[in-house]
């Protein structure tokens, strides 16, 4: 059996306010495309299909389009709820849509209920983990008593463990060839959750080296969860973490399929290809997902930046832009979008920093004339550069018409 592991499709997520939505569909039909090129099965979504808990009548219109395109691909699909998601809004229907091949796992009272799937070697259960809050399992499970992450994920596996071995007995079909023995059983899970080989190591540095930019939109933050928690399946699909992340063989991050801020930039889009074979995992491999439109950083003075033939692999990027220049040129950002319509954020950062003295404001005035002080605090505020010729003419003739004004009073 092949599985495309993906994750954290956050339908309806902004980009520094600009909507991502016509980008992750190119990426969503190219998911379907890879179904069909690849002989998938199963599409396994671990988790924050959108990216808030009330989303738009036409998020779901675009869930709908790519369910749609992946079923005709062939392939069944399952999704679980991550903390992005709303449990009660992605799971309403669940039971009809499973009668379509689209399994939704959005409700912590079946966590060890899996999607059962044939193979010629036999029965695989495939499992689902929503994002589980431990308030929340405590009020399903009278029998749990935790209040971290790491306590409601071993609760759940446990579960999911038991429910496992006790399929092990269950005998292939009769027309399977051997392979799978009876006692052996093969099953997936996939979990939304902050995973870690090691508790003080957050989990994105481990292959990628990157900030993550996953937001945290619980109360008291998450915790941690032991990679050792999910021992036990032949493979554990995990969602949450936007960048690709290994931590063994079995127990893997795909990432988001798009990149969804500057910190992600150099992480690879993609997904997991994922075989299960008769005695188990076999093989995985990774694909890669189209990039609709890149992200980059441009650091410079703004004549640099903007030069002609400057840059010219940037223009159709999403860019943040630093800008290095003494002073902060006038209608930067205006000039800067002519050239780079998608700049979003740009930062003044000048590469020369003028000294700051200990001196008080008081003090630095002292015995100065007004025109001295206006002088002074324009080459303060732009890094040591005073007022231009043209300035000096503005600010005299400001100054003279507030010495005029206290003459005739």
């Amino acid at each position: 059996m092949r599985i495309l592991h993906t994750s954290d499709w956050h339908i309806g997520r902004t980009f520094h306010g600009h909507s991502t939505d016509a980008h992750l569909s190119q990426v969503l039909v190219a998911i379907a495309d890879a179904v069909a090129e690849h002989h998938i099965d199963v599409v396994l979504v671990a988790g924050d299909i959108f990216d808030t808990s009330t989303p738009k009548a036409d998020a779901f219109t675009m869930l709908n389009d790519a369910v749609r395109a992946i079923r005709e691909a062939g392939a069944q699909v399952i999704l679980t709820s991550g903390n992005h998601d709303g449990p009660a809004r992605l799971g309403h229907m669940a039971e009809f849509a499973a009668f379509g091949g689209v399994h939704i796992k959005a409700d912590l009272a079946s966590l060890a209920t899996p999607v059962l799937l044939d193979d010629a070697a036999g029965h695989i259960a495939i499992y689902g983990i929503p994002y589980i809050h431990p308030e929340f399992l405590r009020a399903a499970y009278a029998d749990f008593t935790g209040n971290t992450h790491a306590a409601a994920l071993t609760f759940a596996m446990d579960l999911i463990r038991t429910d496992a071995s006790s399929r092990a007995d269950a005998l292939p079909p009769a027309d399977a060839p051997a392979g799978q023995a009876p006692g052996s059983p093969r099953y997936v899970v996939a979990a939304h959750c902050f995973a870690s080989t090691v508790k003080e190591t957050p989990p994105e540095t481990k292959e990628d080296n990157g900030a993550t930019e996953e937001r945290d939109i619980t109360r008291g933050g998450l915790d941690l969860v032991p990679t050792s928690v999910f021992d036990g399946p032949d493979y554990v699909a995990l969602g949450h973490i936007h960048g690709r992340t290994t931590f063994t063989e079995r127990v893997r991050y795909s990432g988001a399929p798009l990149r969804f801020s500057f910190g992600e930039k150099d992480k690879p889009r993609g997904a997991w290809i994922v075989e299960i074979g008769p005695d188990g995992l076999q093989t995985v491999e990774w694909f890669d997902l189209p990039t609709p439109r890149p992200v980059a950083r441009l650091k410079g003075g703004i004549d640099d930046l903007l030069a002609p033939g400057a840059y010219q692999d940037e223009r159709d990027a999403w860019v943040d832009i630093v800008l290095t220049d003494d002073t902060m040129p006038l209608d930067a950002m205006r000039r800067c979008q002519a050239k780079f319509p998608h700049a979003v954020t740009l930062t003044h950062r000048p590469a020369n920093v003028t000294e700051k003295t200990g001196e008080t404001y008081a003090e630095r005035v002292a015995g100065k004339s007004d025109t001295q002080i206006v002088h002074e605090f324009l080459e303060f505020v732009r890094n040591g550069d005073g007022p231009s010729e043209q300035e000096e003419s503005l600010i005299a003739d400001a100054l003279a018409a507030i010495d005029a004004k206290e003459s005739a009073k």
